[in-house]
């Protein structure tokens, strides 16, 4: 029996790479037209579709892709570097960016129209100066804890001493105050309602007490309290208006500051013979008040308010509010603009596309392990392709983080300062010349 003549209706694929691409076709071929408003982006795209052709031997055997497929890899490509070099560039500026403004974002990752964000466009793009704005975040608070500076407001009230009464309960005493008027003025206080949270479940909003005042007069102060230190100087081994033979000595700053808190604490602890104690905001006077026995009326007390850290202050405008940058998620990074790109970018894009286009090959070809022909069969190459596809698109992801890791603004700093010793050295072998006059 003869073997039969097969007349096929078509002796090529359906779908066959083309030699060249075409720039009207790539618009309405991308998946999500990032770039399509770019000519150059569009000729780009169009090129890539000859490269792959060519490097992968279209000219030799035919590629079962389109070049919908090239223009759809090559959008990607240009993405994926975007993202690459946007982590990059978050790492060196996000400390100065905290708690600066943010924006909406759409499915894009571009910066909705009517969104609040940093001046400009493509912050990406910018280079910030460096203004520690996180280091001042942080001395903020150190600040405020030792009520040298900080944010949050510092409030007094006065406390009527009680004779025969040694313990007094602050948080209590104080958020009754919040709630009602001062009763030596009949003024309603400056921390009015702020220690009341809004679910009475949970409490009331605790104080944190700064310091406290209770002292005996200013007469006994006076008696006991030599000149008061004025128009004095000192070093770090006497203290009088002269000292060291009369002469006048430049002595630390924080020197005279230590000398006027030993000071202040010898008055009001030594020679007043009162203190107190301070435990969980109870304060415990001592020696025990007593009625009559010339004992202070009053003592005065200055404390802050805890507040929910996640809570934006009325008195913050936006660079230092809550609900500014608070991670890389935030940063208005939009996806580089592709005339933005130069040509090392560009050909790391071609060179990903091309691995993304053998990738898409690998999985069209992997649909059929082999294609039937009379009397044999052609085994694809779909696991080969795929294997290559992921081990050239890793290398190239190592490849640019590797030189975006080198070029960080801590790394260009190190490697400033490493080039600054070396020329130094050289200086140091350098013979200096004598000049005879």
């Amino acid at each position: 029996m003869a073997i039969p003549t097969l007349t096929p209706a078509s002796q090529m694929s359906k779908s066959v790479l083309t030699a060249t691409g075409s720039q009207n076709d790539v618009a309405s071929a991308v998946p999500f037209g990032m770039y399509t408003g770019s000519v150059h982006f569009l000729q780009g795209a169009a090129s890539q579709v000859a490269y792959t052709y060519k490097k992968l031997g279209g000219d030799v055997l035919d590629l079962e892709i389109q070049a919908d497929n090239v223009y759809a890899n090559y959008e990607e490509a240009c993405l994926e570097y975007s993202y690459q070099v946007n982590i990059h560039q978050a790492k060196n500026v996000l400390l100065e960016y905290l708690g600066l403004p943010t924006g909406s974002f759409n499915h894009l990752g571009v910066i909705d129209s009517d969104s609040e964000l940093l001046s400009g466009s493509n912050v990406a793009l910018r280079y910030p100066r460096i203004e520690f704005r996180y280091q001042r975040r942080v001395g903020e608070g150190l600040g405020q804890e030792i009520s040298v500076g900080g944010l949050a407001n510092e409030y007094s009230a006065s406390i009527a001493v009680v004779g025969g009464q040694q313990d007094y309960d602050l948080q209590k005493l104080i958020y009754s105050a919040s709630v009602g008027t001062d009763a030596a003025t009949g003024n309603q206080p400056d921390f009015l309602n702020l220690l009341t949270r809004q679910d009475s479940e949970l409490g009331h909003n605790r104080i944190n007490v700064k310091r406290v005042f209770y002292k005996t007069p200013a007469a006994v102060w006076r008696f006991y309290g030599y000149y008061g230190g004025l128009n004095v100087v000192g070093n770090l081994n006497h203290y009088g208006q002269y000292t060291d033979d009369s002469t006048f000595e430049v002595i630390p700053t924080w020197h005279n500051k230590l000398q006027a808190m030993a000071y202040e604490d010898h008055l009001w602890t030594r020679l007043s013979h009162h203190s107190y104690e301070l435990i969980n905001n109870k304060l415990r006077l001592y020696p025990i008040p007593a009625a009559g026995s010339g004992s202070p009326d009053y003592f005065w007390v200055t404390f802050t308010i805890d507040r929910d850290v996640w809570d934006e202050r009325e008195d913050q405008d936006v660079y230092t509010g809550a609900k500014g940058i608070n991670n890389m998620n935030t940063l208005p990074f939009e996806n580089l603009p592709y005339a933005s790109i130069n040509s090392i970018g560009k050909q790391w894009i071609r060179r990903f596309a091309l691995a993304l286009s053998k990738e898409t090959l690998g999985h069209i070809r992997g649909k059929f392990g082999s294609i039937p022909i009379p009397g044999e069969s052609v085994t694809l190459n779909a696991s080969e392709l795929l294997s290559q596809a992921k081990s050239e698109q890793d290398t190239l992801k190592t490849e640019l983080k590797t030189i975006l890791d080198e070029m960080s603004y801590r790394a260009l700093a190190e490697k400033d300062a490493g080039l600054m010793d070396s020329v130094t050295k050289v200086y140091q072998e350098v013979p200096l010349l004598i000049y005879q006059g």
